[in-house]
């Protein structure tokens, strides 16, 4: 019997457990801890959005040390800026920049941190504010006891009980903090020097404090900044006025349930796979105005605003479904993120909409430019408040005036205009020698990912200029948004690389070309995902393939065909393409909604099946329980939504294909203060097959629903079995742009 099935049945004969328990309290950190093969989900300590986020520096969970404690993470996935090390010695010169500890009993929640440095006998306890944290450090045992603060690159400045320190990041970033004790040491300095030195510049730097011998409580407080120092201790003080822990907990606790709670639901099983994923969610972007300034990398200047500045998006991740959710969940947020995006177009060299806006800049990382979907689907969810006139100009300009070529941000070269002139980025042969400038080495052209991801890019242009009544711009790009048409190999049904001469690459495998990842065709995955990527036009993608019948007999084979060889020569060469069944990737983005298009096909049932087995065999509350990198909400939103019940299979297109839910009930807090609720009438693991729905009492024979149709609020009621009902909503495919 596994550990999860024992717990489900102690919720079963003790269902008092669960009473009280507030949505954050479901929150498991742990869960994706390990990773498959790339890198983990980190356990993040943070408020929702916020600009400090902190977790535990060790590679992943099976880590028996941690590489100090952590101040500041300033980018995802990055390691600690700053790291704070309690240590207790009677040999000072022997003190590190830094100090490993082996550790017990740790305990992490979005809120608090806890963990027992075992060898040295000292208690840590931790809570973080936006941009401020405390900590208390308690040594257990009788000995010398200092703190030691350190920077890997910077300035550190040491007075009393208070320590000022920078760390230069890339491009023209600096993260500064500012940190003081609760009781005055006996001594502080730099160290390594005599301890009447109390400033240096240069790598390794660390200040030092000497607070004596015997067991004893020590308390820090800090405030981070990327302005400077100065403002690092303006928003210390702004947000915490004590050393107090707990008290600092208690309010992150209440923020988070604030966050969670607007989507509340009903039945014990799953809980936990669902809060941890929609506190993923919450990761990023992250909100840089400290007070009522921040530090803008995108044009090296600190900026007056009281409007919210959002950072660190990878666009190329989160477009998907993290950016839809928001739209629902927190329309306001998400208006200031869309207004963020507008600002960093003004402020970077060339006014282009950014695809990578990271605290560093816009690192013009992945292929295609999909900040244009996230305000297509804005403006097609009637969300206002922003320029769309502007943002329209400026996600135009990145896609015709910025280079397609992956990984890039110079200016559109000989690659982009073929792609003009012919609807498609040209392949070279295998052993071709690249010739083209700015191509990276490594990323390669990826010419059917950017094919393909171009052509939706130019359908979200088309959408933006139909409402603001440009209708020359929206026949040309209308016409564009056609163009993965010119890829395709109707002898295979697959999107096929060309070359220049628009003849297909021969001979070729679908399932693993073109070198790490693929890139040299694809990019991250293979051919048989790629085979799916025409979000914006599914009804046009089933006639190339033949019709509903050959669509669903090509994507069953998908789930079905064999990786072709040994899993470690596969993921040797497609290390992002994890979470396999069959073909199909669980662990990249581009994945995420080919179990909904069966919707569009006339199988809905097969879509209901298939997101059960997805959710249930790759997101489990444990170590493992992630199949691949979680980008911040890229995945988790995914999980969100197909727990829910149901999709945004186009961002852009304001509807949603329904799945089949993982709750007896699910209610939405949507922003206009209305609330949706999906109902699931004899639900049960086994019953995941809707039979028959209505929405808002009436008969519902579809298996999509309008954005509308949500936002008015209401009730999707479904009526769950055991076995597939093959005739409901059979005939009622959601909407593509063909239609």
């Amino acid at each position: 019997m596994t550990f999860t099935s024992i717990l489900k049945k102690l919720f079963v004969f003790l269902p008092l457990i669960s009473l009280g328990q507030t949505p954050v309290d479901y929150v498991n950190p742990y869960m994706g801890n390990i990773s498959h093969l790339l890198v983990p989900t980190y356990p993040t300590i943070h408020l929702p959005n916020s600009m400090l986020r902190v977790y535990p520096e060790r590679e992943d969970l099976t880590g028996d040390e941690l590489k100090g404690l952590p101040l500041v993470v300033p980018s995802h996935r990055r390691n600690s800026a700053f790291v704070l090390s309690p240590v207790q010695t009677d040999n000072v010169s022997s003190i590190q920049s830094y100090t490993r500890f082996s550790y017990d009993q740790e305990v992490i929640k979005p809120y608090y941190y806890e963990v027992f440095l075992d060898e040295q006998l000292t208690q840590i306890k931790y809570a973080p504010s936006h941009q401020s944290a405390v900590y208390e450090i308690t040594f257990e045992k009788e000995g010398h006891n200092y703190l030691t603060l350190s920077t890997k690159n910077g300035k550190v400045s040491v007075t009393g009980n208070s320590v000022s320190a920078s760390q230069k990041l890339e491009n023209n970033t600096f993260v500064y903090i500012y940190a003081e004790t609760d009781i005055i040491p006996a001594q502080s300095s730099i160290l390594g020097t005599e301890w009447k030195v109390n400033e240096q510049d240069g790598k390794g730097i660390a200040a030092i404090f000497d607070f004596g011998r015997g067991k004893k409580t020590v308390k820090v407080r800090y405030g981070i900044s990327f302005i400077d120092a100065e403002q690092a201790k303006a928003n210390l003080r702004r947000e915490v006025k004590d050393f107090d822990v707990s008290r600092v907990a208690k309010v992150g606790k209440e923020v988070w349930n604030q966050a969670l709670g607007k989507i509340q639901v009903k039945g014990i099983d799953n809980k936990e796979v669902f809060y941890t994923s929609l506190y993923r969610c919450f990761e990023r972007p992250v909100n840089i105005t400290e007070g009522n300034r921040y530090f803008s990398a995108f044009d090296g200047k600190v900026h007056t605003d009281s409007e919210p500045f959002y950072t660190d998006d990878w666009i190329w991740d989160s477009y998907r479904a993290a950016h839809p959710l928001r739209v629902l969940v927190d329309p306001v947020v998400q208006t200031s993120i869309i207004k963020s995006f507008i600002r960093m177009s003004d402020q970077m060299e060339k006014p282009w909409f950014p695809t990578f806006p990271e605290v560093t800049g816009d690192s013009r990382r992945m292929n295609s430019n999909h900040g244009v979907a996230v305000l297509a689907d804005a403006v097609a969810k009637d969300l206002r408040g922003f320029d769309i006139e502007k943002s329209y100009i400026s996600a135009k300009r990145g896609i015709q005036e910025k280079t397609l070529i992956p990984w890039s941000g110079a200016p559109a070269g000989w690659l982009d205009e073929f792609y003009k002139k012919n609807g498609y980025i040209p392949a070279l042969a295998d052993g071709e020698p690249e010739t083209v400038e700015n191509v990276s080495s490594f990323e390669k052209r990826q010419p059917i990912a950017v094919t393909l991801g171009t052509a939706y890019d130019e359908w979200c242009l088309a959408q933006l200029a139909k409402y603001l009544g440009k209708s020359d711009d929206e026949k040309l790009f209308s016409k564009n948004a056609l163009n993965y048409r010119n890829v395709f190999n109707p002898k295979t049904s697959f999107f096929h690389p060309k070359d220049k001469d628009g003849k297909f690459i021969e001979p070729f495998d679908y399932r693993w070309p073109g070198g790490p990842g693929a890139r040299e065709y694809y990019g991250e995955n293979n051919g048989w995902v790629y085979r799916w990527d025409v979000p914006h036009n599914v009804a046009d993608l089933i006639d190339l393939m033949g019709g509903k019948e050959k669509f669903v007999e090509n994507l069953n084979q998908t789930f079905r065909e064999p990786l072709g060889k040994p899993k470690y020569h596969f993921y040797y060469q497609m290390p992002d393409h994890t979470g396999n069944v069959g073909q199909f990737s669980m662990a990249n983005e581009p994945s995420l909604h080919v179990p909904y298009l069966y919707n569009y096909a006339g199988q809905p049932w097969m879509t209901q099946k298939r997101i059960h087995s997805l959710v249930n065999q790759w997101f489990r509350n444990d170590p493992m329980g992630v199949p691949g990198d979680e980008d911040g909400g890229g995945m988790s939103s995914f999980v969100v939504f197909s727990m829910l019940g149901f999709y945004p299979t186009t961002p852009g297109m304001p509807i949603y294909a329904i799945g089949s839910p993982f709750f007896e009930e699910a209610s939405i807090q949507l922003g206009n203060g209305k609330t949706f609720k999906v109902l699931a009438q004899n639900y049960s693991e086994k019953n995941k097959y809707i039979q028959s729905a209505t929405l808002n009492g009436k008969a519902y024979d579809k298996s999509w629903f309008t954005h509308s149709d949500l936002m008015q609020g209401g009730t999707l009621k479904l009526i769950m079995g055991d076995k597939a009902n093959n005739a409901w909503a059979a005939n009622s495919a959601p909407p593509s742009f063909k239609n």
